[in-house]
């Protein structure tokens, strides 16, 4: 029996309707109308696929042969900065959301919910909430702001209850950058916070992740970084000496190679090109990389954009013996599989 094709890593808008009025009152978040742009502020950006949508979404997937797609959140609901009150609401309904598609259709789409780690009482308590109405894939920001509005990474001593309760709940976790233009003081230009400081903070997680040894502390989690965390790939050897070279600055750290390939560390396959995807195989190994096409972003592996298609990478691996094919069956299945804690879909 041919092995279904499960995209790990999608999203999803909501129609116009679908938004709360007091999202786009307090200038939060919303869809135009005629739905050509997204908008939160003063920020908009367009909608450049038709598939950011539920229904042309399923003929999206249905084009390009997806059976299955884990839709995250929203990054621009990661609601860093935002008031408790308007965290809690705006956090709330797109959980709510992504739970009204996976109830929709559950053959087709298992959805991620999101908290906002500086309020951590209501992220326990939101936790706990989608947990009891079947959502089991947690979704992280790589940084938040803290209560003195400082950034810090997900993996702090401030957010150890989360890790605790996605652990006693064995949850899967995806850990996914956004807010790079916050955080840098750069002029915003060329993309480059997509293009560049995205990578630099998912590579910035990741680093922390495995000197606080997160993969054994929290044995019960299984956790996938965004976009394959390739800058965390390319430079593991200047961490490894860093490391080595200064131990004054690690007395409390795990050395990073224990995490090195864990079978509870995941990585998806947006990189962009195979020869990158062949450094994250020879990284960590083929079983914990899981397809991932961040669709319908043009940033994503989206048809019309150059000579992009959905699973371009994966495709080209195989051509030039980069994958096997049982190794690229893999990661559009099995991979995914063991990552959500799932024996079948």
């Amino acid at each position: 029996m041919k092995k279904l094709r499960i995209n790990g890593h999608g999203h999803i808008l909501p129609e116009p309707s679908e938004i709360p009025q007091f999202m786009k009152d307090k200038k939060l978040f919303w869809v135009d109308d005629d739905k050509s742009f997204m908008r939160q502020g003063n920020w908009s950006r367009p909608i450049t696929d038709k598939s950011f949508f539920f229904d042309e979404k399923l003929h999206w997937m249905d084009d390009h042969k997806i059976d299955h797609a884990v839709m995250l959140n929203l990054s621009q609901l990661y609601c860093n900065g935002w008031s408790k009150q308007e965290a809690f609401d705006a956090i709330r309904w797109q959980n709510d959301f992504n739970f009204s598609v996976q109830e929709r259709r559950p053959d087709k789409f298992s959805c991620g919910f999101v908290v906002q780690p500086k309020y951590i009482d209501d992220a326990l308590n939101e936790i706990q909430r989608c947990f009891d109405k079947g959502m089991t894939l947690l979704c992280l920001p790589t940084h938040f702001l803290d209560d003195s509005d400082e950034w810090k990474c997900v993996v702090d001593d401030h957010t150890i209850p989360i890790f605790e309760l996605a652990n006693e709940l064995g949850l899967a976790i995806e850990i996914h950058p956004y807010d790079g233009q916050k955080m840098v003081k750069l002029e915003d230009i060329y993309w480059r916070f997509h293009l560049v400081w995205m990578m630099a903070q998912t590579a910035d997680a990741l680093h922390l992740y495995a000197l606080k040894d997160y993969v054994n502390v929290y044995p019960n989690i299984r956790t996938c970084f965004a976009h394959g965390c390739m800058l965390g790939q390319a430079n593991y050897g200047r961490r490894l000496q860093g490391y080595d070279g200064r131990p004054d600055l690690f007395t409390d750290a795990k050395d990073p190679r224990a995490s090195l390939g864990h079978p509870n560390l995941f990585f998806d396959t947006l990189v962009h090109d195979s020869y990158t995807l062949q450094l994250l195989k020879t990284r960590v190994g083929p079983n914990q990389i899981v397809a991932g096409l961040d669709d319908p972003y043009p940033l994503g592996e989206m048809e019309g954009v150059a000579r992009s298609y959905p699973g371009r990478v994966i495709d080209f691996a195989v051509e030039v013996n980069i994958l096997t094919q049982t190794e690229a069956d893999n990661i559009w299945n099995e991979n995914v599989l063991r990552w959500l804690g799932k024996e079948s879909i």
